[in-house]
């Protein structure tokens, strides 16, 4: 019933694996299907070798497990967070990659110092506050979910352009109009940190990008009259 959403989470899942934004078992990413209100994902402490579409865990938008004979990641609650609240997305990924970590670790948002940056996301990458100990005795992964939903509220940020963020003492999530998609930006947001901190580290006082050669470079790659590519 769930087969073409499996495989995408399936496929998903392993080009983290390519991209080296994962090892052992340290990463997840989840495809969405709106229609049938259900999403595929990563099971739990599963490494990527025995991973295949038919190991991947179907859930509902409930939190019950609809597919699959294995515990589903323990991050699931929060990926329902995030496609309950950030209603057009269809995938999530998130990853304990070094660069983005390392960021999350010292609770700093990212700014945009440099075109790179704003190429792809044209402000700066947002950071949550740390949870408090109430939060984490609530239910962890669904506070961590709205922490990520808070945080886009109170700083007016878009999902849609700004399709990352920064969990503090934890790690990165991103998300995209497919499962694929959401890995890419994955992908891009371990790139910025990593130049971020290869930038402090150079020039401590580097300050960040003019806001004029932010939106050119912005719009001019995703802007509605945008210069790139063919």
């Amino acid at each position: 019933m769930y087969k073409t959403l499996k495989e995408e989470a399936w496929e998903a899942n392993m080009e983290t694996l390519r991209l080296n934004l994962g090892i052992h078992t340290w990463c997840n990413v989840s495809a969405f299907d709106p229609a049938k209100g259900v999403f595929a994902i990563k099971p739990s402490g599963v490494s990527y070798e025995k991973l295949s579409a038919d190991t991947m865990v179907v859930v509902d938008m409930e939190g019950k497990v609809v597919e699959g004979n294995l515990n589903p990641s323990s991050d699931t609650e929060t990926h329902r967070v995030l496609y309950r609240e950030f209603a057009d997305i269809r995938g999530i990924t998130h990853t304990h990659t070094p660069y983005a970590t390392a960021w999350a670790q010292a609770r700093k948002p990212v700014p945009v110092y440099g075109t790179t940056h704003a190429d792809n996301v044209a402000n700066t990458i947002p950071i949550t506050l740390i949870m408090n100990a109430e939060e984490v005795k609530n239910n962890y992964e669904i506070e961590t979910g709205n922490q990520i939903v808070n945080t886009f509220r109170k700083q007016k940020k878009d999902h849609n352009s700004i399709t990352m963020v920064l969990v503090s003492g934890h790690g990165p999530f991103a998300w995209g109009k497919t499962a694929m998609q959401s890995v890419a930006q994955a992908a891009i947001l371990e790139e910025i940190c990593k130049i971020a901190l290869f930038t402090i580290t150079i020039n401590p006082d580097a300050l960040p990008l003019p806001d004029y050669l932010i939106r050119k470079h912005w719009e001019r790659k995703n802007g509605p009259n945008a210069s790139y590519g063919q």
